[in-house]
């Protein structure tokens, strides 16, 4: 019999999750089923706990409820812990339910396949949500040389900064208060959910400066088009899906799988589309 795993949020019936792991468990040989399932915005907890009931073995989890399946489980990762979010959930023989968070290794992953060394450089994240603040850890890992942390709630991207700064150089303000140029821009703010662009500098862009938008589409974002003509490379978000997906896949079967192919499946589908 398959094992069983699911994506739940609200909506989602848009997400690419049960077309990338259909793809990993095809191409490593995984005997396993995933759905998506939209959880009640008033009932995550409930509607994991029947998944689990009829045989889940574990789920990703999106919007609206990282934060619910954080404080559902037993035992979480560090970087749960860091990010105070959950997006995989594994139920472990015992009974008991373990979160990790998988979206900044999922970024980092997809910096470095698109050539980004983050060392020493300068990066802004424009954000200061449970998006950002879930792949901030990972981030500074790999050891930059400063990240700055911008948001419309001043106070709110200061506290952020000032929640990791034993991880690395941080420190966080309002969008006013941006100075100088930045080799990573950082989009994790919801604006290119709404089709609106940050208010950001003209001169934001150091030479040969990505800008990574964690959203993607068919189109480029507003904030990748807008950053492409002031110089900066554009990437969107589709690889840090395929890349915190391929995590989830190895934290629950323990092989991990290549990524390429389905980067460019899912490239394709979208450009169908």
């Amino acid at each position: 019999m398959a094992d069983r795993y699911a994506v739940f949020g609200n909506p989602v019936a848009h997400s690419k999750s049960p077309l990338i792991h259909a793809a990993f468990a095809e191409q490593t040989g995984q005997a396993l089923t995933y759905t998506a399932v939209e959880a009640p915005k008033d009932d995550f907890a409930g509607a994991w706990q029947r998944f689990a009931r009829e045989g889940g073995r574990g789920a990703n989890v999106t919007v609206p409820f990282k934060g619910e399946a954080f404080a559902l489980c037993d035992t979480l990762s560090h970087r749960a812990r860091q990010a105070r979010a959950v997006n995989t959930l594994i139920l472990g023989g015992n009974g008991r339910l373990y979160g990790d968070n998988t979206d900044g290794i999922g970024m980092a992953r997809d910096l470095a396949h698109h050539g980004v060394a983050l060392k020493g450089k300068r990066v802004l994240i424009v954000g200061a949500g449970g998006a950002v603040r879930g792949v901030l850890a990972p981030l500074l890992a790999e050891t930059p040389g400063e990240v700055v942390i911008a948001n419309r709630t001043a106070a709110k991207a200061a506290d952020l900064a000032a929640a990791f700064a034993d991880a690395g150089r941080t420190s966080g303000g309002g969008f006013a208060e941006i100075e100088g140029a930045f080799d990573l821009v950082i989009n994790g703010s919801s604006a290119s959910l709404a089709g609106d662009m940050p208010p950001l500098p003209e001169r934001l862009f150091a030479e040969g400066a990505t800008a990574y938008d964690m959203m993607y589409g068919a189109a480029p974002t507003v904030f990748l088009r807008w950053a492409e003509a002031r110089g900066a490379r554009p990437v969107d978000g589709l690889g840090m899906l395929v890349e915190q997906a391929a995590e989830s896949f190895f934290l629950w079967r323990s092989v991990r799988p290549e990524t390429a192919a389905v980067r460019a499946t899912l490239r394709r589908t979208l450009a169908e589309a």
